[in-house]
């Protein structure tokens, strides 16, 4: 199967990939499994690390991923069940994944009914109904009250929770519904018109909680809170960040200002104008932008500066109303002789990632500068 070797059997347990779930794995005469698919004529796949010899085969199923497996369909059939009688929204499609499944919905329920939707599924689970697997033709099946129709002919496959669900299906499910232990909707979001639910069964519901647990508690130690107070604790955290952010930004302004007459104060005459061209180590995008055009505001001066390398290497080329260069044409000179990116305007650009000594950019900004200006 694409190239790789793969056994067909007289019969098999292996599940293939249908119907949203994914395929059995385990062993055939010692050798993994790692594949199984039906092929166009209908025969199953088994793709194996290497070549089997022709003759018996034995087979083992590896039972946590098959019982996972079952735990989450069974769970799905028992939800939408759920989501049709209580929400009366019926399940579109279907999809196991490796850690959660979905479910996608024709309409969207309201968190209200989503909840009432999970208890009344739960309490099915609870109730450890009988799972039971019957077999009717597509004219029968089409006389029984099918929570979904099919679109199957011949021979279907029923699978029936016990006065709750009765689907056409061919997957793999437990023998009562207490062994899916519970269904947990882990999350929802509008899709297609409708709703995606994502959903875990059992072992993964079980894993989420263990997750969750762990992350909620080391989230309290680290804030050194009682679990209960984490949220109110984040929002603080969050007013605070804020308030020191706009704090920061102030000074951050102020600071500038001052480092811009400092600038300025010692620009070089090029021209009819005053450059300052240089590395501001310390400085990002934003506190370079800043300082560049505070220098920018007088008259027949112009700044092309350099910041830090720990920020991306920002540059900003700012210039008066009144300096005739273009500053976008001086960045784009500027990474193409040393590298970067950018663009902007001819009175303001900006770019990143330039790798350049604070003599080299002065020189190549004199040199262009000479050019340009009259």
């Amino acid at each position: 199967m694409n190239g790789r070797p793969a056994a067909r059997l007289d019969r098999t347990a292996f599940y293939p990939t249908s119907g949203g779930q994914p395929f059995d794995t385990g062993t055939l005469n010692g050798l993994r499994v790692l594949q199984v698919e039906e092929d166009d004529d209908g025969d199953i796949l088994h793709v194996t690390e290497r070549e089997i010899e022709p003759g018996p085969a034995h087979g083992e199923i590896e039972w946590d991923r098959r019982f996972d497996h079952m735990q989450q369909h069974t769970g799905q059939h028992v939800l939408s069940a759920a989501f049709a009688r209580v929400c009366k929204a019926p399940t579109v499609s279907f999809h196991l994944g490796a850690e959660r499944s979905t479910i996608d919905l024709s309409r969207e329920p309201s968190p209200a009914e989503i909840a009432a939707a999970e208890a009344a599924g739960n309490r099915v689970v609870w109730e450890n109904r009988p799972v039971s697997i019957r077999f009717a033709s597509a004219d029968e099946a089409a006389r029984m009250a099918l929570r979904k129709e099919s679109r199957r002919g011949g021979e279907l496959r029923l699978v029936e929770v016990e006065d709750f669900d009765l689907s056409a299906c061919g997957g793999t499910h437990v023998a009562r519904t207490g062994e899916i232990g519970i269904i947990a909707i882990a999350g929802w979001e509008r899709f297609k018109g409708g709703l995606r639910v994502e959903f875990v069964c059992g072992g993964r519901a079980l894993a989420t909680f263990r997750s969750l647990r762990d992350i909620v508690s080391a989230g309290a130690r680290a804030l050194t809170v009682h679990p209960s107070e984490l949220p109110g604790s984040v929002e603080r955290l969050q007013a605070d960040a804020k308030e020191h952010t706009r704090t920061l930004k102030r000074l951050q302004e102020l600071l500038a200002s001052h480092e811009a007459d400092s600038l300025a104060a010692s620009a070089t005459p090029i021209g009819p104008g005053r450059v300052v061209a240089g590395v501001l180590d310390g400085w990002d995008a934003g506190g370079l932008k800043v300082i560049a055009a505070s220098i920018a505001a007088r008259p027949g001066h112009a700044a092309i500066l350099l910041g830090s390398a720990s920020a991306g290497s920002p540059l900003v080329v700012a210039r008066a109303a009144d300096v005739t260069f273009d500053a976008s044409a001086l960045l784009r000179g500027i990474t193409g002789r040393f590298g970067g990116r950018g663009g902007g305007r001819a009175d303001l650009a900006q770019g990143g990632g330039v790798t350049v000594s604070a003599d080299d950019l002065r020189r190549f900004v004199d040199e262009f500068l000479t050019l340009s200006l009259p």
